[in-house]
């Protein structure tokens, strides 16, 4: 059975949700058989994995591209800013960003060592008051956390969410009053709480006079990024505005590890030399058992059993664990920490973590874009950032919304 995966583990390795995988077997697309005692269905590994080239491929010839030069100077004032991914991406899209809010020292160290222009409002964003932005700035953005709200009565307003994050936000864009503001967050946002955290701040942004877009998740590698990474993005349009929003298109062609790491379309060179993790001699010996593409399914039964400990006899794929990604293959999502227990995430010819410079590069970032603090620190800020290239398709929706809002103002 070493050479057979489970329908979960299918689902993970390759994106794809369970009841796809169910239809393509009945198609006749990816034949799945019967494990003989449970008689579950199990895939054969190389088939799953050849899957890839179906929707990877070399020579894919983009028939568009989202690009939309801005008719004005359109200005965004960005919360939660991090190391600046979001905001390199809206700057590559020809927005300006006017003010960036952070809390952490190391990022906002970050933002000034790279943008010395940019003013970066650092601290706590309860602390700033957002009013000089008055009707001054056409976007605010921010990749605020997820935090459950305490309901009171049937309806979800302002006041109940006060003490989160979402309030903070809210209350910029309140008195911001942009024509557009736009929120990213992590899939997990469409379940937590059964749904009701997104509904509260739907209604928020609702009561604030902003009629919020149809919830969209965003892969991240339909959109020129090297990782299988997903945000959910939240839109919100000014009430006395008639404009439709439209989401970015989703490219055809994906990118690999390769062309992250690698000369090629997406950089000019090989990844810049740098420093990084190492991981401990115990997990070192594991993982050069590990073949690229492969993860702990493919060690040996004694030693799965030993690295898994009580997770072995539990269900799921769990594909992220003692996983060496392939060169031909986008990237797991990176996390914040290179080397952590369960989300491995190996060189495909080292046994190592990714350097900071890779991280930074399968995270779309320049490699003149430096990261300030310690190596730990570096990889924390890459790791929550929202991929630039993913950001600048992003940006480039908004300016043609914004193009077309102040066409017929």
């Amino acid at each position: 059975m070493n050479d057979y995966i489970t329908l979960a583990e299918a689902s993970e390795l390759i994106g794809k949700s369970k009841e796809t995988l169910r239809r393509w077997d009945r198609e006749g697309k990816l034949s799945a058989v019967r494990e003989p005692i449970s008689n579950y269905r199990v895939y054969k590994k190389s088939e799953v994995l050849n899957l890839f080239s179906d929707f990877i491929t070399e020579n894919t010839i983009e028939t568009f591209s989202n690009y939309i030069k801005p008719e004005n100077e359109y200005k965004v004032l960005e919360l939660f800013a991090g190391a600046g991914g979001l905001a390199i991406g809206m700057e590559k899209a020809g927005l300006n960003c006017v003010a960036l809010n952070e809390i952490d020292k190391f990022a906002c160290a970050t933002l000034r060592q790279n943008r010395p222009n940019w003013k970066v409002l650092e601290g706590d964003i309860k602390d700033f008051d957002f009013s000089d932005f008055r009707n001054k700035v056409d976007v605010v953005t921010g990749g605020f956390p997820c935090q459950a709200f305490s309901y009171a009565g049937k309806k979800l307003g302002l006041a109940d969410a006060r003490g989160t994050l979402f309030y903070e936000f809210a209350r910029v864009v309140k008195e911001v009053n942009p024509p557009i503001c736009i929120g990213e967050n992590v899939r997990g946002l469409l379940s937590h709480d059964g749904g009701k955290t997104l509904k509260g701040m739907i209604s928020i942004l609702d009561e604030i006079g902003y009629k919020v877009v149809p919830v969209e998740v965003l892969k991240a590698i339909n959109y020129k990024v090297p990782q299988k990474r997903e945000r959910l993005i939240l839109v919100g349009i000014r009430k006395d505005i008639e404009i439709k929003y439209e989401y970015p298109k989703p490219y055809h062609k994906v990118y690999n590890l390769k062309d992250a790491l690698k000369k090629g379309e997406l950089f000019d060179t090989d990844v810049p030399k740098s420093e990084g993790a190492k991981y401990p001699k115990s997990k070192r010996e594991v993982l050069e058992l590990v073949p690229p593409k492969g993860y702990w399914r493919d060690l040996p039964l004694e030693v799965q059993k030993s690295f898994m400990g009580g997770s072995f006899y539990l269900g799921g794929g769990k594909t992220g664990i003692a996983r060496r990604i392939g060169w031909d293959e986008p990237c797991l999502t990176l996390t914040c920490s290179p080397a952590q227990k369960q989300t491995e995430r190996c060189h495909p010819e080292e046994t190592r973590p990714f350097t900071v410079r890779e991280y930074a590069r399968i995270q779309t970032f320049p490699d003149d874009w430096e990261f300030a603090g310690s190596i730990a620190q570096q990889y924390k800020q890459i790791g929550n950032a929202v991929p630039v290239n993913l950001g600048m398709e992003v940006g480039y929706s908004i300016v043609k919304f914004l193009n077309e809002h102040y066409k017929v103002k």
